[in-house]
């Protein structure tokens, strides 16, 4: 028996390749960016409350400490995701084994996660809540 003649393949535009990229994610980097997601969307509610209620005049102890709060914002979410990500992501070809790759890999997703949430919360969303 002869073998079918082979279709030559198409070349997919960037476009295509990327939207296939997103599709069909690794798991664990999927992973990884869900949980860094999670944390900076609940830490980002808590500093935009923050923000919102020393805009509005009122006095909090300390006084305003939003730069502070920024930064412990981006660390906790590095800090929270690497951990995270350490505990849900096994090691690619050990399975159950925990390593310091899965929590390297939740800190490489948890910084850009963390800025794009910045900028979500106080381009996006904070003008939304000021009308």
């Amino acid at each position: 028996m002869s073998e079918p003649h082979p279709r030559p393949t198409r070349r997919r535009s960037w476009l295509e390749v990327r939207q296939r990229q997103l599709r069909n994610a690794p798991p664990p980097v999927f992973l990884a960016v869900v949980s860094s997601l999670a944390v900076a969307v609940v830490l980002g509610g808590l500093f935009l409350a923050y923000d919102l209620a020393l805009g509005n005049g009122a006095r909090l102890p300390g006084g305003d400490l939003r730069t502070l709060a920024g930064v412990v914002f981006v660390v906790a979410v590095a800090g929270l995701g690497a951990w995270i990500t350490y505990l849900v992501v096994p090691q690619p070809g050990r399975p159950g084994v925990r390593s310091r790759w899965s929590a390297a890999l939740g800190l490489f997703a948890a910084l850009p996660i963390a800025y794009l949430v910045l900028v979500v919360i106080f381009q996006v969303v904070k003008p939304l809540l000021a009308r």
